[in-house]
Order: C-alpha cells, then sequence, then structure tokens
C-alpha cells in the first residue's frame, strides 16, 4: 500500500515538471505548476525533483540560443574553477538578456566566488527584482550578506528563499524561531 502511495504521488508530481524543450517560451500556468510542487513537497526527495525541474526552467528561459550556449559555457569554466572566464561568458548573457534573471543569479555566484562581493550583492538584487521567487538568489544573498558582517538582513533573504523552498539545503542555518518552544526537558517547558 505504502509503495503504491508513493508511486502515485511521484507520478503526480513527475506531472508537474513536464518541462518545454529548451527556448520555448513556458506558460504561467507551467511555472506556477513548478512552484507549487516545491511548496508542497512532503519530503526531501520529492523537494529535490522540484527544485531540480525549476533548475531546468530557469535555465530553458533563456530567451536566445546565444544567451544560453554562454550560461551553459560560463557554467562548464566555473567548474572547471576558470572563474575568469565563466564570468567573461555570463557578463556576455547579462549584456544580450538583461531581463534574465539567471544570467545575472549565475554571474553573482562567480562573482562571489571571485571575491566581489559588492558586485555578486548587485546582481543577486537584479535577480530577485526579475525573478522574486528565485529562492537561489535569495539564497546566494544570505551569503553574501554574511559576508558583508550584516547578519539581521542575511537572515531576512534566507527566510524569503526558505518561504518559497521550504526543503532548501541552507534552512538549517536560520536561528530558531524565538516563539518556538523547546520540548520537554526532565518534565518541565523551557523557554528559548
Amino acid at each position: 500500500m505504502r509503495r503504491r502511495s508513493l508511486l502515485a504521488s511521484m507520478t503526480s508530481i513527475a506531472a508537474c515538471f513536464a518541462i518545454p524543450s529548451p527556448l520555448q517560451a513556458s506558460t504561467d500556468a507551467q511555472r506556477e505548476r513548478l512552484f507549487e510542487a516545491l511548496k508542497t513537497a512532503r519530503t526531501e526527495r520529492e523537494g529535490r525533483l522540484a527544485e531540480n525541474a525549476i533548475w531546468n526552467w530557469w535555465l530553458d528561459q533563456a530567451p536566445t540560443i546565444e544567451v544560453r550556449e554562454a550560461i551553459d559555457y560560463g557554467m562548464k569554466r566555473r567548474e572547471a574553477y576558470d572563474f575568469e572566464a565563466a564570468e567573461a561568458a555570463f557578463d556576455k548573457a547579462v549584456e544580450q538578456a538583461p531581463d534574465y534573471a539567471e544570467g545575472w543569479n549565475q554571474r553573482a555566484f562567480v562573482r562571489f566566488l571571485r571575491d566581489n562581493i559588492d558586485g555578486s550583492l548587485s546582481d543577486l538584487e537584479k535577480a530577485v527584482e526579475l525573478d522574486p521567487d528565485h529562492f537561489a538568489a535569495w539564497s546566494g544573498m544570505y551569503h553574501v550578506l554574511i559576508r558583508m558582517g550584516r547578519p539581521e538582513v542575511a537572515v531576512s533573504a534566507l527566510s524569503r528563499a526558505v518561504t518559497i523552498h521550504p526543503w532548501l539545503k541552507e534552512r538549517g542555518m536560520l536561528p530558531p524561531d524565538p516563539d518556538a518552544k523547546r520540548p520537554l526537558i526532565k518534565g518541565k517547558q523551557e523557554d528559548l
């Protein structure tokens, strides 16, 4: 019975992740289904499947083949630790598609890796301006703001990311809720 329930759950999730072919414009309904699947994921595995589908969807939103190629090339160069070439590729993507949030997000990440913290924050701010549900940009903003010594604003950015993506890997970095109560210890309730 449990196996049948899991299979039915996975089938319904897979239906939500029908990703359009590369560069094909997605509808608002597709985007909404992807983010709804992420928000309602019941397990970490379901959350990861939803997250991966959204990453694919974001990459498929590249407005031209040239922009997608620049993003792909930049990601390959970043994986090879050639951060300078990666940033140059992302520069090209941002220049050619200034309304494409993922170009800004990708460049922000490589700028962070190159210790260009101000540039990274600026790019992340642009990414979330273009796509307020870009949980990766919000999460990236957390890391940048922590490095800048701005923990309160950083926690606010991470909270926003976790609201969008409840299974986000960084969710454990959020401080405990001050209004929550600790479990019973030695027979008495303790406050935080």
